[in-house]
């Protein structure tokens, strides 16, 4: 007699006649791919980076070019201006004090400055009260004078 067959063997699907094969959802194919993409993503990478920064400085030198462009139109006119002889005698006037024959100048003596500076310097010395407590401490810090 022969023993049967008692071999466990797994179930297999069954498919209906005619149904396409199964396929797995990630195929060596797909894995190959993914990497070779990993690979040129990484490899573009670096020069991408170098040409964004290489963009960035070359607007930057644009910027400098054309704010160069306008100081040089500043300068020009301000050169033509100086070609003018009535320009360059009111500033002779304004700035040496050039008086023309038969004129008398003038000069003020001082600060120089008007009054706006003059405000100024009475506000940077503070409040009032102090000067005037500060006046008091010198006028006591004096030395006696003699009566004759």
């Amino acid at each position: 007699m022969s023993e049967p067959d008692t071999e466990v063997r797994p179930r297999e699907q069954v498919r209906p006649a005619g149904a396409p094969p199964v396929r797995p959802s990630f195929t060596g194919r797909a894995v190959i791919l993914a990497i070779v993409a990993g690979i040129l993503l990484v490899t573009l990478a670096v020069p991408v980076r170098a040409w964004f920064a290489q963009r960035a400085t070359i607007a930057t030198l644009r910027a400098d070019v054309e704010s160069a462009q306008q100081r040089v139109e500043e300068l020009q006119v301000s050169k033509e201006r100086w070609e003018d002889p009535a320009f360059v005698a009111a500033e002779a006037r304004r700035r040496l004090h050039f008086v023309l024959p038969g004129e008398v100048g003038f000069v003020t003596l001082g600060s120089g400055a008007g009054p706006a500076a003059e405000a100024e310097a009475g506000a940077s010395r503070g409040p009032w009260y102090s000067e005037l407590w500060g006046a008091l401490r010198q006028a006591d810090e004096l030395p006696a004078t003699p009566a004759g």
